[in-house]
């Protein structure tokens, strides 16, 4: 059974693992191994997912998460309890907790249930190329996505998001003369982006229920004849606006410009009465806290994943989640091994087994 330190040493070893989103191999490669050696059957899938099987009875529990990072180097090291590093937050630690905790509770001889453990490539960029290649399997039975909100929280949503490029091409003029140059018209096409977004759900407080812009580029350039302007934008969206409808709101808004979408995903949201959403909210208050159930205005591959398997599903991990992809990315380690804890003492609930194993029976 791995003791605190070890499962502190696992995470560590994680996250010194370069895994840049596209470049995951190394880091599928150290989970493959630690994984064989802590007794579950392991593999690196067609896609590149690090894959890890434990149990041989009872409802199957998918524990999903990703290795890859966005990009920047954090040094890693321990400082007052705390373990620095980029992915140490978003999303390794859910990954070592989801390892430690299948662990500890195989080791305890009385897992009533198949883990399916999986760190999945690609989170991090649109592809989400590890999560698509998963919705061709089996769906389980239970669901658990690791994502970071805390070892009290449980999330039960996500938005969804599209992904859209404007562009805007005019013949040059003098800068003396009267037309506007496009990096100007840019600027200004998106403030009245953010003002129409406002107004289409102006009576929604939530910002889960609310459309949300993020620029994430702007530039310009010019052939000596012609300058152009390019807005890279992503588009956050509530449950009532699907990708298709939010690319022919954009359209409507940026008549004279080009719109390309690069890829998006609905939210979705399950409800927080579900069974494994139920065990972890005991599990939380056994612990003398009160679970947090909540919905979170990002996007994770709960959204690809939980509409096609149709199972009970939600998402939780340790770690603020306001850290993620910082320079000053970490992770408590207390938090961490409580998370641990309490996932395990969901795994081995007798009640979420009971309440599974219909579904097991008739799938």
């Amino acid at each position: 059974m791995l003791n605190d330190e070890q499962a502190c040493d696992l995470l560590e070893g994680l996250v010194a693992i370069p895994s840049v989103s596209r470049d995951e191999r190394a880091a599928g490669e150290f989970l493959v191994q630690q994984l064989g050696q802590l007794g579950f059957e392991a593999r690196i899938d067609g896609a590149g997912n690090a894959i890890g099987t434990l149990g041989d009875r009872g409802p199957r529990i998918a524990l999903v998460g990703h290795m890859d990072t966005v990009p920047g180097h954090i040094p890693v090291k321990r400082s007052e309890g705390r373990l620095f590093g980029r992915g140490s937050v978003d999303a390794k630690g859910c990954l070592a907790t989801f390892v430690v905790a299948s662990a500890r509770a195989a080791a305890s001889g009385h897992l009533a249930a198949r883990i399916e453990f999986v760190a999945c490539v690609e989170e991090e960029v649109a592809s989400s190329k590890g999560a698509r290649h998963l919705v061709h399997s089996p769906a389980p039975d239970a669901l658990v996505i690791g994502e970071p909100s805390g070892a009290h929280a449980v999330t039960t949503g996500y938005k969804g998001f599209l992904s859209a490029r404007l562009s805007l091409r005019q013949g040059l003029a003098h800068t003396a003369g009267e037309q506007v140059p496009v990096a100007a018209l840019a600027c200004q096409k998106y403030v009245e982006l953010e003002r129409l977004a406002s107004q289409l759900d102006g009576q929604r407080e939530a910002l889960y229920e609310r459309l949300l812009l993020h620029l994430g580029r702007v530039s310009t350039e010019s052939d000596g004849l012609h300058e152009q302007a390019q807005l890279d934008l992503r588009l956050r969206l509530p449950e009532h606006l699907p990708p298709e409808l939010a690319r022919r709101w954009l359209e409507e808004s940026c008549e004279g410009w080009q719109v390309e979408s690069e890829g998006g995903v609905p939210a979705w949201c399950g409800p927080r009465t579900s069974p494994i959403a139920r065990q972890l909210g005991r599990a939380i208050g056994a612990r003398g806290a009160r679970a947090r159930y909540q919905r979170k205005t990002g996007t994770a591959d709960l959204n690809v994943l939980a509409p096609v398997w149709n199972c009970p599903s939600v998402a939780y991990g340790p770690g603020d989640s306001a850290l993620d992809h910082t320079p000053n990315e970490h992770i408590v380690l207390d938090e961490y091994l409580e998370a641990c804890s309490i996932l395990e003492e969901v795994l081995l609930a007798p009640g979420l087994v009971e309440q599974l194993t219909p579904n097991c029976e008739t799938s």
